[in-house]
């Protein structure tokens, strides 16, 4: 716990500090901070301006309502207690 006189996470930072130097890889019981970048669509040949009216377009769109739709089932689908 918090010793008397410092701050409530003080003793964490400390430890942070402490190991801020030999940090080696994630730590998998804690979540991600902050923002996570969104998944992303990848093709062979890089998207050329002329062609974002084209498939590639319509393949990345559907993968965005496809990822939302995922999202809104998995708000829907949780237990009211």
């Amino acid at each position: 716990m918090a010793e008397q006189g410092k701050g409530l996470y003080d003793y964490q930072y400390a430890r942070f500090r402490d190991n801020q130097g030999s940090h080696q890889g994630y730590e998998f019981q804690h979540g991600p901070a902050g923002s996570v970048p969104p998944p992303v669509v990848s093709f062979m040949d890089s998207i050329k301006w002329w062609t974002l009216r084209g498939w590639r377009r319509k393949k990345i769109l559907a993968e965005r309502d496809r990822y939302q739709q995922d999202i809104i089932q998995m708000k829907s689908a949780r237990p009211k207690s």
